[in-house]
């Protein structure tokens, strides 16, 4: 899975093929065989190098397969049996979208968007809170960020909030209810702007005009809900 996500974070926001083209050496184009994809494996094998052409292959590859094995970990110590695998296919898709969206400022359609009847799906399996909360959840998810993107484009003359991020919130809200959503939210923008600070005091400068993704600290927040429960009973 951690493989499939490290082809899927690199391919989808340019537009390659993820799944009908075989994985090539970046530096020297040669396919790679089984033996060269054996996760962290073959990365430690290889000491983090091409075989044929010796290109520095990063550290990016190692880190995303060990992050989808640490979201399954915790899935597996966090939630019962039942919906063990659904909250890891959640946090696999989550984790996809936050490493795009930090690298890229883009959280892709055909990630975000089957979250949306996902969700539905789900709560309608799991049944602890009425369907109808889920939806008005997806609905204020959507609707609100595109509000407040209107606004503030009207005031500022640029955009504040991508549309990403709002059909990212409406896919919180079909996983999470509104009851939920505050929580997403409220858990996303501290932990932003916990980011900002850290990142300004760093540069020693608040930099005003520099975009942010917002999307990775929305899927930290999505995830900690749905593992823990809603911030508002």
């Amino acid at each position: 899975v951690g493989s499939f996500l490290g082809v899927l974070v690199l391919r989808l926001p340019v537009g390659e093929p993820v799944i009908f083209d075989r994985s090539r050496c970046p530096g020297c184009g040669r396919v790679l065989s089984v033996l060269d994809l054996l996760p962290i494996v073959s990365w430690l094998a290889l000491r983090g190098r091409c075989r044929t052409c010796g290109t520095r292959l990063g550290w990016f590859y190692p880190l995303i397969e060990i992050a989808a094995g640490l979201v399954a970990l915790w899935a597996a110590l966090t939630v019962p049996p039942p919906v063990l695998w659904v909250s890891c296919g959640l946090g696999w898709a989550l984790l996809a979208l936050a490493v795009i969206d930090a690298r890229h400022l883009l959280l892709p359609d055909p990630l975000t968007l089957p979250l949306i009847p996902t969700g539905f799906a789900v709560a309608a399996w799991i049944g602890v809170l009425p369907l109808s909360d889920h939806l008005i959840g997806a609905c204020a998810g959507l609707l609100v960020p595109m509000a407040l993107r209107a606004i503030y484009f009207r005031w500022r003359g640029r955009e504040g909030l991508g549309l990403g991020d709002a059909k990212l919130l409406a896919a919180a809200g079909a996983w999470v209810s509104w009851q939920g959503l505050v929580g997403v939210v409220l858990i996303g923008s501290m932990a932003a702007l916990v980011a900002t600070l850290a990142l300004a005091m760093h540069e020693r400068r608040l930099q005003t005009q520099r975009p942010i993704a917002f999307g990775p600290f929305l899927c930290i927040g999505l995830w900690l809900v749905w593992l823990y429960g809603p911030l508002v009973p």
